[in-house]
């Protein structure tokens, strides 16, 4: 076998025509602004010939396209082709990408902890693990969530956006025991401790003594669509004081919202 070495007066390896395309296609991201050959000549650090090569390449397989006008380029229908695959990837899949953390804190913290989805208008119980006690979790796989009760629906509700918010306020809030809150004022006060502290909590308003709590999971456009929730006996269940339960379902939603594409910003996070 032999190895090649590089001192310092050595020049690096040559960049390949594939590594050129690819930084091209890449100059475009995060907000794909239009560009010419010379400012993505200058911006890459690339002969202008190079560039203009690559940008002919990029525009006959639809990744790029060019204004006729400015004569400058933007990317292309290709280009957003491959992020539709990736996001209907995402969408499809979000159990299977899901499920390995979700199982992992299960048997971190040995209570039942559930993946729950947004699905068009409702929230959805898409993946339960099963604690190892006797206490069973009511609810099966497709069940639906009560938007104003249960702590994961309520945690992907609070970080949704206030015309989605508004629209599930003004529908029925159904009670389903005591400590469940009806009143729309006082749900949208709650909703927005949610967003405060980063998570949310069901205190006994969907069963008389079993407690939840739940963290909001992004999608890569900054949205909630999902929610990891831990529940169990409501004196096991806390969220006050020294309990490390808030920060392990945080770094939980932080690594599956990671897996989709999800990147933090000032208006999104997970907590």
């Amino acid at each position: 076998m032999i190895l090649k070495f590089y001192n310092m007066q050595q020049s690096p390896p040559k960049t390949n025509s594939v590594e050129k395309a690819l930084a091209i296609l890449l100059s475009f991201t995060p907000h794909n602004e239009e560009m010419g050959t010379v400012e993505i000549s200058n911006k890459l650090a690339l002969h202008k010939a190079t560039v203009s090569r690559n940008l002919n390449i990029l525009t006959k397989y639809g990744f790029l396209q060019r204004d006729p006008q400015t004569r400058k380029f933007r990317l292309g229908q290709s280009s957003i082709n491959l992020g539709l695959a990736v996001n209907q990837s995402v969408n499809n899949n979000i159990v299977h990408i899901a499920k390995p953390y979700i199982d992992n804190l299960r048997n971190t913290l040995e209570e039942t902890t559930v993946l729950e989805v947004l699905s068009g208008g409702n929230v959805i119980m898409a993946y339960i693990a099963e604690g190892p006690g006797p206490i069973r979790i009511k609810g099966t796989v497709g069940s639906t969530r009560p938007i104003n009760a249960a702590a994961g629906a309520k945690a992907i509700l609070a970080f949704s956006p206030s015309e989605i918010r508004g629209r599930f306020l003004n529908e029925k809030i159904t009670r389903l025991t005591p400590n469940t809150i009806t009143d729309p004022e006082i749900l949208q006060e709650q909703l927005q401790e949610i967003r405060r502290r980063g998570f949310a909590f069901d205190n006994e308003e969907v069963n008389i003594g079993i407690n939840a709590v739940g963290v909001p999971i992004f999608n890569h456009e900054q949205k909630p669509v999902a929610a990891v929730v831990v529940a169990g006996l409501s004196q096991a269940i806390t969220w006050e004081g020294p309990s490390s339960l808030v920060a392990q379902l945080k770094e939980t939603a932080t690594k599956i919202s990671a897996k989709l594409y999800y990147k933090k910003t000032q208006q999104g996070q997970v907590g």
